[in-house]
């Protein structure tokens, strides 16, 4: 492993998005840029498709065998405010980044140039301006109604002064092959941008960060029932939320497991966390997934880019 940078100062935005409406995301997202910024972050992090936000409950009409007009209308205005990964709404998102000198993880919906196929996408942005594209591999439950199957874009990692950053989205963290494919690439920084805020899953976060001895940092969303816009369909599913529909628990665990940050339950708010980037290395003494414990005469990854 190259000589890392030893401190980071990382950034969780834990927010509402502006449901369904891509412009008043773009600038809410940008003006929690420049405050991370501001409080001297140099990687800002932000949940599973910020914008324009994540349709938790909604159902778009469907029923197996069967679509309603209302949910069609709904899944297109959803749709309009989704946006390409190379238009004018992430040229926006890579000048921010250039202007304030860090670096971005940006969940968003994407919108593909030549079909009308959505992808549940995540976006890492460099001060110098690259941006590498992830789609989610497999969109969970009836997120398949929505997003479509990664056909490209799968496993891209960031060379950073800290090591290597890369993401998986949300459930893609249980899929152990998955999980191989970033250690595989050296990733010192594990991005989880995500919608989950179950028990389970701060287990899940804990056993990643050692099993991968990185650090895992874990951005959800949080929003109400409120945040959610004026829909043909979803009225009835809506009204039956809980008042807090996604209740967070962001944080960052650092590469033994333990808390690098606090978590926060139910309410918005910038998470910093100042990461101590020698304890990737000092970390894998005894366990190195890919290098010293791994057995490449017996067991063998295979990964399609």
């Amino acid at each position: 492993m190259k000589d890392l940078k030893t401190n980071c100062r990382l950034a969780i935005v834990q927010a509402a998005p502006v449901m369904f409406n891509k412009d008043a995301c773009l600038q809410k997202a940008l003006r929690l840029i420049e405050e991370a910024a501001k409080n001297g972050a140099e990687l800002i992090v932000f949940p599973e498709l910020f914008l324009p936000g994540y349709p938790y409950g909604m159902t778009f009409g469907y029923t197996v065998g069967s679509r309603k007009e209302s949910g069609r209308e709904d899944w297109k205005v959803y749709y309009d405010n989704s946006i390409l990964a190379d238009g004018e709404e992430m040229q926006q998102l890579i000048d921010c980044a250039k202007r304030l000198s860090v670096y971005l993880s940006f969940g968003y919906s994407e919108r593909e140039e030549n079909t009308a196929t959505l992808y549940n996408s995540n976006m890492l942005i460099s001060p110098e301006g690259q941006a590498l594209n992830h789609r989610k591999l497999k969109p969970t439950g009836a997120e398949r109604l929505v997003w479509g199957d990664a056909q490209q874009d799968f496993f891209p990692v960031m060379d950073t002064p800290w090591g290597k950053i890369g993401s998986l989205i949300c459930w893609e963290s249980y899929m152990p092959l998955a999980r191989a494919a970033l250690y595989e690439k050296g990733i010192a920084i594990y991005i989880s941008p995500n919608t989950n805020d179950n028990p389970e899953w701060q287990h899940t976060i804990r056993h990643i960060a050692i099993e991968g001895h990185c650090y895992f940092v874990n951005a959800d969303l949080v929003f109400r029932k409120s945040d959610y816009p004026q829909t043909k369909s979803g009225a009835d599913e809506i009204s039956r939320l809980p008042d807090i529909a996604c209740r967070g628990g962001s944080c960052v665990i650092d590469p033994f497991g333990h808390d690098a940050s606090k978590t926060v339950w139910d309410e918005k708010a910038i998470i910093y966390a100042d990461l101590d980037m020698q304890k990737v290395p000092a970390s894998r003494m005894e366990f190195d997934s890919c290098g010293h414990y791994a057995r490449p005469d017996v067991l063998k990854l295979s990964v399609r880019e």
